[in-house]
């Protein structure tokens, strides 16, 4: 493995965008828009915003990115991605204002990231695979981790990331250290093992245990679905589709006979989720 050490400084290379390639003049523009929304004759709305209150627009705006690439609809992609990109420099500047850190900062210190973790393109070391570049890239996080003071394995996990995001990376982050089953019977056998414990636990009426054997269900689910080589998230948002469609279509057909859902008895509602999931195959 070559060390980081060994990689070029990345002021000292030429990282001009390439010819025949957008060069990003105009994100300096939005930073001066921000600048000037944040100056004292600005925006009252955007001046009163902290780190704080802008959490929730950073986690929207990040979903909506996520949903203009799922829809496939490059028009939406790229405002959303303008939209998050404003989160990113607005918090920049209140930082700014801190004294802490600017955009120029930000933009550096991911530079220097990228050219450290690419010791195959920007140095001598050599990775022909994915594969490869993932065990050099690992291994130089691990580095950094150590330079920083932290050693375990899963550090690095963010705790505020959603749940079912934090399960997987969070078993990945153990089987790349060895703790792993060989195989996908291994999490598909603890499923069974789990469903056994949450019944017991039910049975108890005990709603602290039910909600902690709940929870090991669901862990063991998303590290069977990591054997199966399946993201959960991906699996588990493909079904919540599935089934949204499939109620809007059957609520669709009630509607039309001037029936509702609530009104409705389960046998027929039965019948008519069957008819939807027919149609919509």
């Amino acid at each position: 493995m070559t060390s980081p050490n060994t990689t070029p400084p990345a002021k000292s290379l030429d990282l001009d965008p390439l010819p025949g390639k957008q060069t990003g003049q105009h994100i300096s523009r939005l930073v001066g828009l921000m600048q000037r929304l944040l100056a004292p004759n600005g925006c009252p709305w955007d001046r009163e915003q902290t780190l704080g209150t802008l959490l929730p627009f950073l986690v929207e705006e990040t979903y909506e990115v996520v949903d203009a690439v799922n829809e496939n609809n490059p028009t939406d992609h790229c405002e959303e991605l303008g939209d998050l990109l404003l989160q990113i420099i607005f918090q920049s500047e209140l930082r700014y204002r801190e004294g802490a850190f600017g955009i120029d900062d930000v933009a550096e210190g991911i530079v220097n990231k990228l050219v450290r973790r690419h010791p195959h393109v920007f140095g001598e070391a050599q990775a022909d695979t994915s594969a490869a570049v993932l065990a050099n890239w690992s291994e130089l996080k691990a580095e950094e981790k150590a330079e920083k003071g932290k050693h375990g394995a899963l550090d690095g996990v963010p705790r505020s990331a959603p749940a079912l995001l934090r399960a997987s990376r969070t078993g990945e982050k153990a089987a790349a250290v060895g703790f792993d089953w060989p195989d996908a019977a291994g999490p598909r056998s603890k499923i069974k093992e789990e469903l056994g414990e949450l019944d017991e636990a039910v049975a108890s009426g005990n709603a602290t245990h039910i909600e902690h054997e709940l929870g090991d269900v669901l862990f063991s689910v998303v590290n069977y679905a990591r054997k199966l080589g399946v993201d959960p998230e991906n699996a588990l948002r493909g079904t919540v589709e599935r089934f949204s469609q499939r109620f809007r279509h059957m609520e669709k057909g009630l509607d039309a006979e001037g029936k509702s859902v609530r009104g409705t008895g389960m046998d027929e509602l039965g019948s008519r989720w069957d008819i939807a999931k027919a149609a919509l195959k």
